[in-house]
């Protein structure tokens, strides 16, 4: 057997081999920068042989390291990465003599050391596979000179990695004979080097896509290799029209070319490229007649992406094209209004976009058939196709069928569903029994139909569920209690939900975006630990490819999907009681809408707190008391309306409060104070208050009224107070007289005091 501890290979006679020390030692100098946090590498310890740490593999025979496979695994949009290293990628990795292998891909370095001896390599470098590229685009690398000593280098992917200060890259690429595969995606490179007296002839797979190349591609620059059979440059700003040496590789089977500058019309030689399989030009300043003859030579074609464009797009009615397409975008085009009959014909058609193509008329029968066999994505968006199809049965993972005229039930759906948007159509009745298996749902968007019934309880079989809109429909009952622990976004907004709010929405540790405004709940809302934790902490984890109907500071948005934007609306519902403190306590919160209900209480200091808020409405409640002096310190306050309660006070001094329109206060009868200017009370500061005999006098003149006004009663009590006691006429006539006299003699008196201040 082979040790646990020091032997860890064995070889076929069973000869056993210990790990190198001088790879061991590279091994350890390259994790010291490192931090796994994850755990990653914590088998990277002296106690073991080197090759049996986490993601080395040695030699059987000689014990050298080999290969290296540190590939992380990020986030995936819910859950927390699995695993990843951070900081230092120190290169000094790359001195391992026998490395042939390297992958530190998708991890979260943030700096970039090399070495003064890697420039200086005197062995020959076995490495032929090198794969750098990070999730995100964190890394920066100001030259590639440490490449030259790879020269076996096959594959080498450095997408994600500023190279922007690099201005040789091509002419260093050109350096390493044996490459077969460079990706460079998302370098921020600018520029394209001089291509004289370059040759990559091995060169199969280039792609150079979101970058920022702010010119045109050089004629010769496809010249560079006659092999080429992947070619990527989508996203990357390139000017002019396609060069003809494109249009001689004649075994490029894939080319990207979209969202671009490029203009001009399609050469039609580009159709005689018959080994494509994926042609993606959409998103350019194309123009001029495409017809169903460029297509004739391309049955091979499987991805086709015309998006985007202005083609006069000429297609016979009955045409069946040569090809059976996987792929399918023609989003944006002008089509309609006739869904393209040629689209029918494709039976092995798993992904279709064709939204804002002013689609109205379809073939039932067709268009029934076609979107049942769809089992990818169907993007079917902003048309105005009125067909019913509740009796269909869907399968695809990605459905959106939104701001279209679809009438009828809403679609049955297999459990495949990762996305469902049919927002913005006149579907009715209740949400379908066969919804009750979506195990892959994360994202519902059901807003603006005439769906109507209670929610099922079977919701809460969507565990995976991150963000539910159900808004301005018809539903009815209680909120469900069991709901997906992964939900970022809640809106039931404008619908017939009553019942109480349950605890459980409030226990949501990923929820940043509550919307229950305009519905008929009641009761109070819940006093317990809210763990809302992306509403009072800066923790962002992700922003997704989708949107929202937002309703803050008075209006609609249509906006992405963003934990950035936070916002609790609870308004116009029955909610009374205490608003528990908890929920001004949630600091990221950025609006917070609880008006038109019935809430009471005072408003309390901890509402400083909300530094980021931008918009606050507690109008139309019962709160009382003073306003906090501390909102003062809510310096993003854009939209504040604390009008129709029953605030008392003068109104705090502070640039966000007096600031306000006096709308913001009205109905709250005895608040004052800028920018209602109604304050009576003359406000003394007790500091600066000195005694005079200005207030000796006040007192003096007081005490004499008081006097006459006590010997004026007495002699006008005891003359006449029997005939009032006996006559009611007199005693009413009286006692209206003596009133007004007050009224006037206490008003007489106070001019007089005031006047005599002043003099």
């Amino acid at each position: 057997m082979c040790s646990n501890h020091t032997l860890v290979r064995c070889n076929e006679n069973h000869t056993l081999v210990r790990c190198n020390e001088k790879d061991r030692e590279t091994l350890l100098t390259f994790k010291q920068g490192i931090n796994d946090s994850f755990g990653m590498i914590s088998t990277w310890s002296t106690e073991k042989d080197c090759c049996s740490w986490e993601g080395v593999h040695c030699d059987n025979i000689t014990g050298r390291v080999i290969e290296i496979d540190l590939k992380g695994e990020p986030f995936d949009g819910v859950h927390d990465p699995v695993k990843v290293l951070k900081g230092e990628m120190n290169f000094c990795i790359l001195e391992l003599e026998f490395l042939s292998y390297l992958d530190l891909s998708f991890n979260e370095f943030d700096v970039i050391s090399i070495p003064s001896i890697q420039n200086n390599i005197t062995h020959s470098s076995n490495l032929f596979y090198l794969d750098l590229h990070p999730p995100t685009f964190t890394l920066h690398m100001d030259n590639l000179d440490w490449l030259s000593p790879h020269s076996s280098l096959k594959y080498l992917n450095l997408s994600w990695i500023d190279l922007h200060k690099e201005t040789n890259w091509l002419q260093i690429v050109n350096s390493l004979p044996s490459l077969l595969e460079l990706e460079l995606s998302g370098c921020n490179l600018n520029n394209f080097p001089s291509v004289e007296y370059l040759n990559l002839p091995s060169l199969v797979t280039l792609s150079l896509s979101f970058n920022n190349f702010t010119s045109h591609i050089p004629d010769g620059f496809f010249n560079l290799t006659k092999d080429l059979t992947s070619l990527d440059l989508s996203y990357s700003n390139i000017h002019g029209e396609i060069p003809s040496s494109l249009l001689n590789l004649q075994n490029l089977r894939q080319l990207h070319l979209s969202n671009n500058q490029l203009q001009g019309s399609i050469p039609s030689t580009l159709g005689n490229l018959s080994s494509l399989i994926s042609l993606s030009i959409g998103s350019n300043n194309f123009s001029g007649e495409i017809s169903q003859f460029f297509f004739s030579k391309l049955s091979s074609l499987n991805h086709l992406d015309l998006s985007n464009s202005n083609f006069e797009f000429q297609f016979d009615l009955d045409w069946v094209p040569p090809f059976q397409l996987h792929t399918l975008s023609l989003n944006n085009i002008t089509q309609g209004p006739n869904f393209p009959s040629w689209i029918y014909t494709q039976k092995s058609l798993q992904n279709l976009d064709i939204s804002s193509a002013g689609i109205s008329l379809v073939d039932r029968y067709k268009f029934s058939s076609l979107i049942e066999r769809i089992s990818f994505y169907i993007v079917l968006s902003n048309n105005s196709i009125a067909e019913d199809i509740s009796n269909l049965t869907l399968n695809c993972s990605v459905l959106r069928l939104d701001h279209n005229n679809f009438t009828g039930g809403l679609p049955n759906l297999s459990p495949k569903p990762a996305i469902v948007d049919l927002s913005y159509n006149s579907f009715s009745r209740s949400i379908p029994h066969s919804w009750k298996n979506l195990s892959e749902l994360r994202v519902m968007n059901l807003w603006n139909n005439k769906l109507s019934g209670e929610l099922p309880l079977y919701i809460s079989n969507w565990k995976e569920l991150q963000d539910m809109n159900l808004g301005k429909n018809e539903f009815s009952g209680n909120i469900p209690v069991g709901m997906s622990q992964n939900l970022r976004v809640v809106i039931l907004r404008a619908n017939k939900f009553e019942g109480i709010i349950p605890r459980q929405l409030f226990n949501l540790s990923y929820l940043f975006h509550l919307d229950l405004a305009h519905n008929k709940l009641s009761g109070s809302l819940p006093h317990f630990v809210y763990n809302l934790t992306q509403m009072d902490t800066d923790h962002v984890d992700l922003w997704y490819d989708t949107t929202i109907d937002l309703f803050t500071k008075g209006q609609y948005y249509v906006c992405d999907v963003n934990p950035d934007r936070r916002t609790i609306d609870l308004s116009a519902n029955h909610l009374t009681g205490e608003v528990p403190l908890e929920l001004f306590r949630l600091v990221q919160v950025q609006s917070l809408n609880l008006s038109h209900n019935s809430f009471k209480g005072t408003i309390p200091k901890t509402i400083g707190g909300m530094k980021k808020m931008e918009s606050l409405d507690l109008s139309n409640n019962k709160f009382f008391g003073e306003i906090p002096q501390s909102m003062a310190l809510l310096n993003f306050l854009g939209v504040l309306n604390l009008s129709c309660n029953n605030f008392d006070g003068k109104i705090p001094t502070g640039t966000q409060l007096q600031s306000r329109d006096a709308s913001s206060y009205i109905g709250n009868p005895k608040l004052c104070g800028a920018p209602l200017n109604n304050c009576t009370i003359t406000e003394e500061n007790p500091k600066t208050a000195m005694p005079s005999t200005e207030n000796e006098d006040d007192e003096s003149i007081k005490e004499s009224l008081y006097l006459g006004m006590g010997v004026g009663f007495a002699a006008g009590f005891w003359g006449i107070c029997g005939s009032l006691f006996l006559i009611r006429k007199w005693r009413h006539a009286y006692f209206r007289f003596i009133y007004g006299v007050g009224n006037r003699l206490y008003v007489t008196l106070m001019v007089k005091l005031n006047s005599f201040r002043r003099s």
